[in-house]
């Protein structure tokens, strides 16, 4: 069960075409067969919105029309449910000390499905009627897909090659927008003030170009602001004001950085 803001929903768990427990306790290796491919399972999650039941399936009919109807409602519904699952998952590590659970995205997803049903029905992956949702992403031209997929692995390339390698203010302002995605302002706060601090320092005269150096003159004089944030987050959940500048200074650094990715990276 997970709750949030008074909305109840229920995480539904299940692994699909798992291979069976191994006999032994000690790891053994073991001739492969020439062509043999891994068994691989697949994990199967179902949100369940607890606290949106229908009086009648006509209700719920018209529920699922106007879901379908938008990318911008499937859009919603989708961020919504694979919100629900990065908070259990970030849970579940927080209180196992794993610091290696990946927060997922709707694309990761081999397929999804928007539906309704009785509890029971839902609870196993069981419609009353659904429809699939095509998760890939729309929208842009052919060449600008190319384009947006080429340039990471170039970059990804050069790192592995040993002829180039990342800022740390880029990881850290990742992990701040992972937090803020997730809801969690006052990590996103925390994260933010060593993010900033990296980011003026790493950052500092790295392009000629004026929407740099305005953007890093911004961000420079908002350090004490950060600082506060921070401060604020220490003491307990930030309020609205404070959450919304903690979105918008995030917002500041990415920019730069996304210059900074483009422009220096042009040729």
């Amino acid at each position: 069960m997970l709750r949030e803001a008074g909305k109840e929903r229920v995480l539904v768990l299940k692994t699909l075409g798992a291979p069976p427990p191994p006999r032994r306790r000690r790891r053994r290796a073991r001739e492969s067969e020439a062509g043999a491919e891994p068994q691989l399972s697949l994990a199967r999650a179902t949100i369940v919105r607890a606290f949106d039941s229908f009086a009648a399936e006509s209700e719920a009919g018209s529920w699922l029309d106007e879901a379908i109807a938008s990318e911008d409602s499937i859009d919603a519904l989708l961020s919504e449910a694979i919100g629900a699952l990065n908070r259990a998952l970030h849970a579940h590590a927080v209180a196992s000390g794993d610091p290696n659970v990946q927060v997922l995205t709707p694309r990761q997803a081999a397929s999804a499905r928007l539906g309704y049903g009785s509890g029971e029905q839902v609870a196993n992956s069981d419609f009353s009627a659904a429809r699939e949702i095509d998760v890939r992403t729309g929208g842009a031209s052919r060449r600008q897909q190319r384009a947006e997929e080429l340039r990471p692995q170039q970059r990804v390339a050069a790192v592995l090659g040993g002829r180039e390698r990342f800022d740390a203010c880029e990881t850290l302002i990742l992990r701040a927008r992972a937090d803020l995605d997730a809801g969690r302002t006052r990590e996103a706060a925390l994260q933010l003030r060593v993010g900033l601090e990296a980011l003026l320092a790493e950052l500092k005269g790295a392009l000629p170009d004026p929407g740099h150096e305005k953007d890093m003159g911004t961000l420079g004089a908002a350090r004490h602001e950060v600082g506060e944030l921070a401060n604020q987050a220490l003491e307990g959940d930030l309020d609205s004001d404070a959450a919304v500048r903690t979105e918008d200074l995030v917002g500041a650094c990415e920019r730069v950085l996304r210059r900074r990715r483009v422009l220096g990276h042009e040729d």
